[in-house]
């Protein structure tokens, strides 16, 4: 069956993020064969599908880490995929968090998370560590804000990611398998807190293999096989009663591994 366009918005507003026809190569390996999808203001939308499908591609495509073959990004009706357009001024205004926490070793926890306010934006050293402080608490982890990073869990560590990478108040957060390099145990305190942003409102665009978080928290979720979107929808319609073969296919295999 043909690939499915974007079907599934929510609102009549203009989409944070429009993908529009993208197609991205490694060498000779196709990873995105004309993908387009919009992201809502304040939607939660689930990337899903085996290793290789084109998830963590596409969300580098978006923050501009790799550079598209064909088609168009936009966000705010803002073209990113213009020659012309200044990276370091769109990543401002796109958090992202990959597997791997990131987080410089030679600084303590405040100071990574008031990194970009400082350097980006421009605020003072107090300023931008206190809102990092302020954020650092609200999560439960002020008490290690004067920590580095080698002494906190996985859990604190990519929660403290997480926390850097919305300090700035981005138009959207890209998160890739942020649970996937965790030990099981720790896995629930990541997952809460994307829970929390997201009755804040965040906009959020997740790879994931954690389906029933998927389920529960995304508005919608995305089907990627062999770089195409072959499916999307409701979070639950996609994951309960998948209309593709393939689709039921890979959530019957993923399902029967874990």
């Amino acid at each position: 069956m043909t690939p499915q366009a974007n079907t599934s918005r929510r609102g009549s507003e203009p989409a944070v993020v429009r993908v529009e026809n993208v197609y991205k190569s490694f060498g000779d390996t196709d990873v995105l064969r004309g993908i387009t999808l919009a992201i809502d203001h304040h939607e939660v939308v689930a990337l899903i599908g085996k290793s290789g499908s084109g998830k963590s591609t596409l969300l580098r495509c978006i923050n501009l880490l790799e550079q598209v073959d064909d088609g168009q990004i936009f966000l705010d009706d803002k073209e990113l995929t213009d020659p012309l357009v200044k990276q370091d001024d769109v990543r401002s205004h796109i958090g992202i968090v990959f597997q791997q926490y990131n987080l410089f070793p030679h600084m303590t926890v405040v100071d990574n998370v008031a990194l970009a306010n400082r350097h980006v934006f421009k605020k003072g050293k107090h300023e931008a560590r206190d809102e990092a402080r302020a954020l650092l608490e609200r999560i439960g982890l002020g008490d290690k804000a004067n920590e580095y990073p080698d002494r906190l869990s996985g859990g604190q560590q990519q929660r403290a990611a997480i926390v850097r990478a919305i300090a700035t108040n981005p138009r959207v957060l890209l998160l890739d398998e942020v649970t996937s390099a965790l030990d099981p145990e720790l896995v629930g305190e990541v997952l809460d807190l994307i829970r929390e942003l997201k009755q804040t409102g965040v906009t959020i665009v997740m790879a994931t293999h954690e389906m029933n978080f998927a389920r529960d928290v995304a508005d919608r979720v995305a089907f990627l096989d062999d770089g195409v979107i072959l499916e999307q929808g409701p979070a639950k319609q996609v994951l309960t009663t998948p209309r593709e073969a393939r689709t039921r296919e890979y959530l019957k295999r993923f399902n029967a591994a874990h």
